[in-house]
């Protein structure tokens, strides 16, 4: 029987390619000369890595921010994955982390999964870890159900991507 995987990744190189360009960019402008501005990569056993702006400034920091994922947005990465940490005061240093979404939360796979069933398109989908798995008789069906996830990505607030097409 055909399926197919529905995923929610974001690409660790087009995230270290943006970060380096970010990176470079806010060594080399002139308007963070003096500010202590920088970004680095965090990692985090629990929640994967993700990347620390740190400024001496609220402002600076904002604006550092906007050319991090000015950066990531012309790599391709979706913003959406994107969940931002509260900003964190520690002496002159005001620090804020950033990290991906990896995966589809179980809350937001159950609407997926429900989204389907309740569409009637002939297909099983069952929630698979942090996958959703969605198979079906003829491809056409199949097609139709991505169709319908592809609509639901706004309403759930996730980036939708598709692995493992079986035929």
């Amino acid at each position: 029987m055909p399926s197919f995987d529905i995923v929610s990744k974001v690409s660790e190189p087009e995230i270290d390619n943006a970060y380096q360009q970010a990176k470079k960019e806010v060594e080399q402008r002139y308007d963070f000369k003096g500010t202590d501005t920088s970004l680095e990569k965090t990692v985090d056993k629990e929640k994967g890595g993700g990347l620390k702006i740190k400024s001496s400034t609220e402002q600076k920091l904002e604006t550092a921010r906007e050319v991090l994922v000015t950066k990531l947005a012309k790599r391709g990465v979706a913003l959406r994955g994107i969940k931002y940490g509260d900003l964190e005061h520690s002496g002159k240093v005001i620090s804020q982390t950033l990290t991906f979404a990896q995966g589809i939360e179980t809350e937001k796979a159950k609407a997926l999964v429900k989204a389907i069933k309740d569409s009637k398109i002939k297909v099983q989908a069952a929630i698979q870890g942090d996958s959703v798995r969605v198979t079906g008789k003829n491809r056409d069906d199949l097609q139709e159900a991505m169709a319908l996830c592809r609509s639901k990505q706004d309403e759930l607030e996730i980036d939708i991507g598709y692995e493992n097409f079986r035929d």
